[in-house]
């Protein structure tokens, strides 16, 4: 059975009642940008190597993706010049009423000048004006693209400046940059198998840094034998069809979480990670217990 494959659920019992959650909202969930109030869709779309594709109908089939990202509610893409062809294709692919895009690419290249040269080449990948975000990847010579990031804010050329990690590293330098620089976002890895990042929100909320999640599916490892599995009954109160809406509903139920950028190539995926934008979400003692009954599952 694919990561997909276990929608069924186990029978309620009489204390699924008493389980807490938070109350549905109505319409597709929405976060504040803490630096400006503006409201993003809580799920974005990753292009992490499911975006470095080339030939015709890989990009055709990346363009119907992106269409029913849209359609659905989407805001966020993200991607970067470390993702091989991905923004070429998100150029190639991106639909014409894109309006509500929110363009988030990286700088990840060493020295001002080759940053300068490299956002350039990504704006013209994106056939964008402009980008609404711009990180520095992995905070790769950070000190010398931070600058440049603020000073195009500054001008006018930028909405928002940021910073990424992954894979659950470096997450002291993240704090000092936090701490230390003026910006809007911090991206990182979190999800039900990697929190190791559980620190750094209470820093992002007392610093007014929204916070992007990405690898909430760790990179598809949370799904195997485990998630063969039916869901338990929690699955049902949460309005969860498979584990892959579960696990985004844990990232995001997370209050410090602005968005969370699962990356996919496969459309009834997509679709599949967009309804975790509706219907009830867990409160902290439902999120310690879907931890916990996915270790022992």
């Amino acid at each position: 059975m694919d990561r997909r494959g276990a929608l069924g659920f186990l029978a309620a019992s009489g204390a699924l009642t008493c389980l807490p959650r938070l109350a549905a909202a109505e319409g597709p969930l929405l976060r504040p940008i803490a630096s400006t109030g503006e409201r993003l869709p809580a799920v974005g779309l990753g292009t992490w190597l499911t975006f470095d594709v080339t030939d015709a109908p890989a990009r055709r089939a990346r363009a119907e993706i992106l269409a029913a990202f849209f359609e659905a509610g989407g805001r966020l893409v993200d991607s970067s010049p470390m993702y091989g062809a991905s923004e070429e294709t998100l150029g190639a692919a991106m639909p014409a009423n894109a309006a509500p895009l929110f363009a988030a690419s990286k700088v990840w290249t060493v020295g001002a000048l080759a940053g300068r040269r490299q956002i350039e080449n990504s704006r013209a990948f994106w056939r964008v004006k402009g980008f609404d975000l711009l990180q520095v990847h992995n905070f790769l010579d950070w000190e010398a693209h931070l600058p440049t990031l603020q000073r195009m804010k500054a001008e006018g050329r930028l909405r928002y400046v940021g910073v990424t990690t992954s894979h659950g590293r470096r997450h002291d330098l993240a704090e000092k940059i936090m701490r230390e620089q003026r910006i809007d976002f911090v991206q990182f890895t979190y999800n039900v198998n990697d929190r190791s990042a559980e620190t750094l929100f209470a820093i992002a909320a007392d610093r007014g840094i929204a916070v992007i999640v990405n690898r909430p599916f760790d990179g598809g490892n949370l799904f195997g034998a485990k998630t063969a599995k039916p869901l338990p009954g929690w699955g049902a109160e949460l309005g969860c069809r498979s584990w892959a809406e579960a696990f985004l509903k844990f990232v995001i139920a997370q209050p410090a979480v602005t968005c969370a950028i699962p990356a996919t190539s496969r459309l009834a995926h997509l679709r599949e990670n967009m309804r975790s934008l509706a219907g009830p979400l867990p409160d902290a003692a439902l999120r310690r217990r879907i931890a916990e009954d996915y270790a022992r599952a």
